[in-house]
């Protein structure tokens, strides 16, 4: 079991907490982006009375603890140890919900975050403005810069400029929240250069406008190219893997229902009305490519194909070193554990 206190579990799954008041939307985003639960379906979740621990393991790059924390419960009371819990912490993301009166979220924010900072000044501080879907746009750039502004202030009153904060406007009825946690989560990929110069290596050889690394699961994108993410391809390429996994489905299982709908065959090309091809190739058994394409440029498929075929033969070789490196830190943890002295004070013997 990985717990708090565990060195190799925080450093092999970076932690992830979710943190903000009641009924700010913690365990909505969470079932949402993870469970595939339908936003109109949230409405009916109770709300959360404990600490909840989810692992997320979908991939090797995809690869973190959540841990959703309900909203009434003082961690800073002196029976909490939060110190321990902020230790081994990679992001926190505070949900703060933009529908209600924010002063209070604030003042809980400024807290945790000077709390957490003390105990780790490595934690990525994620601020999710969250339901915004009910706000006119005017009035989300408006409470995004309101917020903005008295958090920066609040901090730089104690002293703390050097605090880095990151701002989102969220909504689960949209493609906001996963092009948000997309940007948490790759933050805590230490393999991100890499996959970065390997995307803009592929579409630079292709003639391809833009490329995203997509889990297919959870549909984050753990990377794409240097060239900005424009919000309308983004939620194109979403519901492309929707598509493409709902009739893999329906008709890529065998007979007898076994198999998987989604493997090396995978592919699927939808061509737009605007001149522009959307092309998606399986890297791994949990990694899609999706691609924009222009239709001059796709004529050359053969040429995509192959400078594909290159580019998944060196993501699989990230893999390996990935999984090599966690063996390692895997052994290494076993032996600091053999080491420790039992209850009794007596070192433990190997078996």
């Amino acid at each position: 079991v990985l717990d708090f206190s565990d060195p190799f579990s925080t450093e092999v799954k970076p932690r992830i907490l979710l943190m903000g008041l009641r009924r700010s939307g913690k365990s909505s985003i969470q079932k949402v982006v993870f469970h595939k639960m339908s936003p109109n379906e949230t409405l009916f979740l109770e709300s959360t009375n404990k600490i909840c621990r989810e692992d997320v393991s979908n991939s090797s790059f995809v690869n973190f603890q959540i841990w959703d924390f309900p909203g009434q419960i003082d961690f800073f009371d002196p029976t909490f140890d939060y110190e321990m819990i902020f230790r081994g912490t990679g992001a926190l993301i505070f949900v703060i919900d933009s529908q209600d009166d924010y002063m209070e979220a604030l003042a809980r924010l400024h807290l945790t975050v000077t709390r957490a900072y003390k105990v780790n000044p490595e934690i990525n501080f994620e601020i999710f403005i969250h339901k915004v879907d009910g706000l006119s746009d005017d009035h989300k750039i408006e409470t995004q810069r309101d917020i903005h502004q008295r958090a920066n202030d609040d901090l730089a009153d104690a002293g703390l400029e050097k605090i880095h904060l990151s701002f989102y406007l969220t909504s689960i009825y949209d493609h906001s929240i996963f092009e948000a946690f997309s940007k948490v989560v790759q933050k805590l990929i230490p393999q991100l250069p890499t996959l970065e110069n390997l995307l803009n290596i592929f579409i630079s050889n292709s003639g391809i406008e833009k490329a995203f690394l997509f889990d297919v699961v959870s549909k984050i994108y753990i990377a794409t190219d240097s060239t900005p993410v424009d919000m309308q391809t983004y939620e194109l390429c979403c519901d492309m893997i929707d598509v493409v996994i709902d009739i893999s489905c329906i008709y890529g299982l065998k007979d007898d229902g076994t198999g998987t709908p989604y493997d090396k065959e995978s592919m699927a090309i939808i061509k737009l009305n605007n001149t522009t091809v959307l092309y998606l190739k399986e890297v791994t058994k949990f990694l899609a490519l999706v691609c924009f394409v222009r239709e001059e440029s796709f004529e050359r498929k053969g040429l995509i194909d192959y400078n594909f075929h290159c580019f998944r033969k060196a993501i699989q070789e990230v893999f390996e070193v990935r999984m090599k490196v966690v063996r390692s830190r895997k052994h290494q943890s076993h032996l600091q554990k053999a080491k420790r002295p039992t209850p009794n004070g007596t070192p433990r013997m190997p078996l």
